[in-house]
């Protein structure tokens, strides 16, 4: 089923640097010669956000996502997604 994520991206793994990174076998595999894209969902939240987030002890929800073209550290997008296998990994069908 297709979802839409918007959010903040936080990191970016080059398929070059996946050596670098101990992913599971199965992320490895899902993640071969494509992005790996690591972003705040929802979108960057403001300051006030991340405070009321850190009293109520609900943190702000990471998602990971898997791409054929790269995105920027600190900029925000918008994706429709499918959901993998993997609790909190998305494979990209486009971005927006």
């Amino acid at each position: 089923m297709d979802e839409t994520i918007a959010g903040e991206v936080i990191h970016v793994v080059p398929p070059a640097d996946h050596e670098d990174y101990d992913f599971e076998p199965e992320m490895a595999s899902l993640a071969d010669s494509r992005y790996v894209i690591v972003c705040r969902k929802g979108g960057k939240p403001s300051w006030l956000e991340r405070i009321v987030a850190f009293l109520r002890r609900h943190p702000i929800e990471p998602v990971t996502l898997v791409a054929d073209s790269a995105a920027e550290e600190g900029t925000e997008i918008t994706a429709a997604v499918e959901e993998t296998t993997i609790t909190g990994v998305y494979d990209v069908m486009e971005f927006r």
